[in-house]
């Protein structure tokens, strides 16, 4: 491809995203669902005017990394804290049931396999497709609606990033069985490792920036700076730990939280995400949609896929939730945000492929599940949120009503 096709690429997405997300709000739905429909729509699932090349791959990564990054200089430090157990709670069952889910809806369609056994590997690899969690489309609807500051709002973060964490050993363990070469041990110590250095190093860095902050206040430079952190702690966590950079990107977020110029670092950061990185990020899943190997069966296993993977999350997720004394609409939030799909799922399932526990005729089921789950979270999650709005205002009218009668 000729570099400057690219140009006329990037012009399809930002035009189609942008009209998608505006008809999807027309239509009371999420904008991120517009974009990931356009991406559908104008890759090579319909029109095919766009196709997947590395340069949308490593936009599309920029603008995850930057969603990561606001969503961290938009948390509550202290409620963070605060669900910190609860989060890590939650994100142990949402690892748990669709790890046993999967590996049940493989053995159920293809039969029982003996320890050890390939299609025994290949069932459990199934389940660790489904412990990813993919939280940026959450964090982007939350923030749509104006609950990402909330607590079930910052347990979904929370929850999500351990979630992948866990998901990440999880698999490095269940390769590290079938390849001697593989050392799951090493994974978990390097896991530590970089949160042992973001805890000193971020310590450190949230002094400098507040120092920087306190002398020069409101100028470009602090959010400059904070981009070339996020982009710093996004590198040094893949590179250098195995950690997920989206990780390492919403931790720098975390760190800078607290600063008195957080929300115009997020500001600048949204500038960026809303013309350019956001959209190519969420076009990009529809983009990556290819059913030309579809056939009847890998159709009702894609199903069985799909259904398994949504309900193991709301179930695992929302009982859990529950147990720490969430009640039930607000579990079942947090079940149906922790159910999305998308960049971790595609990473895990192209390590399967690359040592060769999945094969290639699957990865249309991985697609199907994140085209589903990234568009159906939003819808379901701001249903949910209006439900309790409308109880909210129906109950604030009851009082009302009672009040006055009272004083007459």
């Amino acid at each position: 491809m000729q570099s400057y096709e690219i140009l006329k690429d990037l012009a399809i997405i930002v035009i189609a995203a942008k009209f998608m997300g505006i008809l999807a709000r027309k239509c009371k739905a999420p904008q991120v669902v517009g974009e990931i429909i356009a991406g559908l729509i104008i890759g090579p699932c319909v029109l095919g005017l766009v196709q997947q090349s590395d340069f949308l791959v490593q936009m599309a990564e920029i603008g995850v990394i930057l969603l990561m990054f606001s969503a961290g200089l938009e948390t509550d430090l202290k409620e963070l804290l605060k669900t910190g157990p609860i989060a890590f709670a939650i994100a142990c069952a949402g690892v748990f049931i669709p790890l046993i889910g999967g590996t049940l809806l493989y053995m159920g369609f293809y039969g029982a396999a003996p320890w050890g056994s390939d299609k025994f590997y290949s069932a459990v690899f199934i389940g660790v497709i489904m412990t990813a969690t993919s939280v940026s489309i959450t964090v982007q609807s939350l923030r749509e609606l104006g609950k990402l500051k909330g607590k079930v709002g910052t347990t979904i973060l929370s929850a999500a990033i351990i979630d992948d964490v866990i998901g990440i050993i999880v698999l490095t363990f269940v390769i590290g069985f079938k390849n001697p070469d593989s050392n799951p041990t090493k994974v978990i110590f390097n896991t530590v490792l970089f949160f042992v250095f973001a805890i000193v190093v971020g310590y450190i860095s949230y002094k400098i920036f507040k120092w920087v902050d306190n002398r020069y206040p409101h100028t470009r430079r602090i959010p400059i700076a904070g981009l070339a952190y996020c982009l710093a702690l996004s590198y040094i966590a893949e590179s250098y730990f195995g950690i997920a950079d989206i990780t390492g990107a919403y931790v720098a977020g975390i760190i800078l939280c607290s600063i008195r110029d957080s929300n115009y670092i997020a500001e600048k950061m949204d500038i960026n995400s809303y013309m350019l990185f956001g959209p190519i990020f969420f076009a990009s899943i529809g983009l990556k949609t290819n059913i030309d190997n579809l056939n009847g069966e890998i159709f009702l296993f894609s199903l069985g896929f799909v259904a398994v993977a949504l309900l193991a999350k709301i179930i695992g997720c929302g009982i859990m939730a529950r147990l720490c004394r969430f009640n039930t609409m607000d579990s079942l939030k947090i079940g149906v945000g922790m159910m999305t799909r998308g960049e971790v799922a595609l990473i895990v399932s192209q390590k399967g492929l690359a040592v060769g526990m999945l094969s290639p005729v699957y990865f249309t089921s991985v697609i199907l599940l994140i085209i589903v789950s990234s568009v159906s979270t939003p819808i379901i999650l701001k249903l949910l949120y209006a439900k309790e709005d409308m109880g909210e205002a129906k109950r604030d009218h009851e009082t009302f009503l009672y009040k006055n009668e009272k004083e007459e």
